[in-house]
């Protein structure tokens, strides 16, 4: 490996964003809906990160959960949340769209690209879910993306590892390919050897206590129970974990 390893990390909160930056990563992908594979996140959220950050700040363009086959109303929402996020000043857009054969969505991601300009764009795992991993390739590449997020069409990255790394030899530097889904310190250096990408995206998010002191035991909001006093952040020793553990590898 030469050169350093980007890390990325996923976020859906301004106190998240502010820990990845202060643990070392270069950008974070900023998103709603983190259960739900991630969403577009709220302007005013967009905005309130934007503002409290320096690093790479990419924003997710995926207005429901499930399939990645999209309605033209859905279309044009993604359209104009491309346009917001230029607006609030992110670097970049995060997004996918299949056909329902399972094939990319060449001319509606080109243009969902091309409207994005200046900012980079990631074609995110609806990638994962295509009918063809290296068909897939061909087709993001053709659109002007900058790059694919991929765990190798398998659960996880330790899993697809061999894929992602046949991945990599095909994009022949056309496009980036980043690792992400299952990575954390413990299996970032053996992973990033493996596949020899140039940028992970990780999801170090864990539990941490709500300030609330009053519980209503009776309610539930969500599926999962008593959620309401729990937080979901991302914490700044763990992003420097991880920082460290690439950068042992990468030396």
């Amino acid at each position: 490996m030469t050169g350093p390893v980007l890390i990325e990390i996923c976020v859906d909160s301004v106190a998240s964003a502010i820990s990845a930056e202060r643990g070392g990563a270069a950008r974070v992908e900023l998103c709603s809906g983190v259960g739900d594979g991630g969403l577009t996140p709220s302007a005013g959220m967009i905005e309130a990160v934007r503002s409290k950050i320096s690093i790479g700040l990419q924003v997710i363009i995926r207005p429901r959960a499930g399939d990645f086959c999209y309605e033209p109303e859905e279309f044009e929402i993604m359209r104009k949340d491309i346009l917001v996020a230029k607006s609030l000043g992110a670097d970049g857009v995060v997004l996918g769209i299949l056909g329902s054969d399972g094939n990319v969505d060449v001319p509606r991601t080109r243009e969902l690209v091309t409207l994005a300009r200046p900012m980079n764009v990631t074609f995110h795992r609806a990638f994962d879910m295509s009918a063809d991993l290296f068909r897939a390739l061909e087709d993001v590449s053709s659109t002007g993306a900058n790059r694919i997020l991929t765990s190798g069409g398998e659960r996880n990255c330790a899993l697809g590892a061999e894929t992602i790394a046949k991945l990599v030899e095909a994009a022949r530097g056309r496009i980036k390919i980043m690792a992400g889904r299952g990575i954390d310190e413990s299996n970032a250096p053996t992973l990033i050897g493996q596949t020899g990408v140039t940028e992970i995206h990780v999801g170090t998010s864990t539990y941490v206590a709500s300030p609330m002191l009053f519980h209503n035991r009776r309610v539930s909001m969500g599926k999962r129970q008593r959620s309401e006093y729990q937080r979901i952040q991302v914490l700044e020793e763990n992003v420097r974990k991880l920082k460290l553990a690439v950068c042992l590898a990468n030396s």
